[in-house]
């Protein structure tokens, strides 16, 4: 077995293209689908798609078992059980899942999947360890129709991928993020991102060095306080993964509702830890340039659901005033992400997003609306090491006030030595006392100021 994070050699000598196993799986696709069809059972991974593939292999083993006997016939020789173990999972793969690339989607190691034209594919482990693997498709317009299905049989509704919509973002049926473009580049481009950990708390993250027992404590309090809290990092720097671990200390008697630009975070999937939430994700513009919905008005949608919390995903453009309303208006306890360098730069990106929305607020307006909606900023960040990829909590912000073209803030936590946040300025008594009665003593952190 190849170690956790190491490429998978096989790959590295021999690619995952094979044309011939490609020509065999296509055609067994096509009489598995015909299959399915005649039966009435829908070839897509939805609510019953688990039930659906079970189906499916039946019908391409039985399939395999007629063609096998055809070749005895004819006096030719069998495939053997390794070949036709490949073909059936591909044909499956292409049914179900993206094909040829499932086999990484499907690899809890890998950790991002970036392809250039239907020859040009890489792959990057947990690790670090980034391994080309060669073809994907054996064109381009291969490739291409690959990711048009993909949107066509997953999301909330139809996406397209074609010149008149030349990008796609998409959640995968196991969470992880697909991002293509074509038509803007000289070839078509996918990228699609695993989320390893879709399904973890705090805890675990403090077993993965992501934060210290104490921070955890204080994050689980704030949240079961209803602070409102944003995420920040660089892209890859592990918000989502923090969004998801804070938003399973949300009680269970909880409605949640997410918005995002595309479905990435599932917590509707996780019934145990959230029964009541809804999903729900922006539209596009149809042919005729109509029916597009946008991320500010399904947060403002949001506000007439009955919601105990709103989740956005990921703060990108002028949705940020309707979710800073949200949260001010009654909303506690919700949050977002935010791409930002530091968690004093979250104000400057709040406010260049501000300026730019239909409302155009000046900047005293929007500290204004920061200092009255948001409680704490956390700030996470990514290093390289020997070991591989560190995801660590570098900062955490309080927002205090605002005053004129300043917000002001205590860096409570605070990047240390080795890059982990450490304790850093008091808490506001306001804020110590709502902790307090949450179970969070501000005497018990570690190696800090307060005590």
């Amino acid at each position: 077995m190849t170690p956790l994070g190491e490429p998978n050699q096989e790959v590295t000598q021999s690619g995952i293209f094979d044309r011939e196993i490609v020509n065999l799986a296509s055609a067994l696709r096509a009489d598995v689908a015909r299959a399915l069809a005649d039966s009435d059972a829908p070839a897509r991974a939805d609510a019953t798609g688990a039930s659906v593939r079970v189906r499916a292999q039946a019908f391409a083993q039985r399939a395999l078992d007629a063609r096998a006997a055809a070749r005895v016939s004819a006096g030719a020789t069998p495939l053997d059980r390794a070949t036709e173990d490949r073909v059936q999972r591909l044909a499956l793969d292409m049914l179900f899942g993206l094909g040829v690339l499932q086999v990484f989607i499907d690899d809890p190691r890998v950790e991002n999947i970036d392809v250039t034209g239907c020859d040009q594919a890489f792959v990057t482990y947990a690790s670090g360890t980034k391994q080309m693997v060669g073809a994907v498709a054996s064109s381009d317009d291969e490739l291409i129709a690959m990711v048009r299905s993909a949107g066509v049989r997953f999301g909330l509704s139809e996406r397209r991928f074609d010149a008149a919509q030349p990008e796609l973002d998409l959640r995968l049926p196991d969470g992880s993020r697909l991002s293509a473009v074509m038509a803007v580049t000289k070839r078509p481009v996918v990228d699609i991102r695993r989320h390893r950990l879709a399904d973890h708390d705090l805890g675990d993250l403090v077993e993965l060095g992501t934060l210290d027992e104490d921070l955890a404590g204080f994050l689980s309090a704030a949240v079961r306080a209803k602070r409102n809290i944003l995420i920040s990092g660089a892209m890859n720097a592990g918000k989502t993964t923090l969004l998801r671990a804070l938003a399973a200390e949300i009680p269970t008697e909880e409605r949640i509702v997410t918005i995002e630009q595309a479905l990435e975070l599932g917590l509707d999937q996780q019934r145990e830890r959230h029964p009541d939430c809804v999903a729900m994700e922006a539209r596009l513009a149809n042919t005729e340039g109509e029916g597009a919905i946008g991320m500010a008005q399904l947060v403002r949608r949001s506000l007439r659901m009955n919601a105990s919390r709103v989740i956005v995903g990921e703060v990108l453009g002028d949705e940020v005033i309707p979710m800073l309303n949200a949260m001010s208006q009654g909303r506690a306890g919700s949050m977002g992400t935010i791409h930002a360098d530091s968690s004093a730069g979250v104000f400057r990106r709040i406010a260049s997003y501000a300026v730019q929305a239909p409302e155009r607020l000046p900047l005293e307006a929007t500290n204004l609306l920061i200092a009255g909606a948001v409680h704490y900023v956390v700030h996470v960040d990514s290093t390289r090491t020997d070991s591989g990829v560190a995801r660590r909590v570098a900062s955490v912000r309080e927002v205090v006030d605002a005053e004129g073209p300043l917000v002001i803030s205590n860096e409570i936590w605070r990047p240390g030595p080795q890059g982990d946040a450490v304790p850093g300025a008091p808490l506001s008594d306001r804020s110590a006392k709502v902790l307090a009665q949450r179970g969070y003593a501000t005497g018990a952190r570690r190696g800090g100021v307060w005590g």
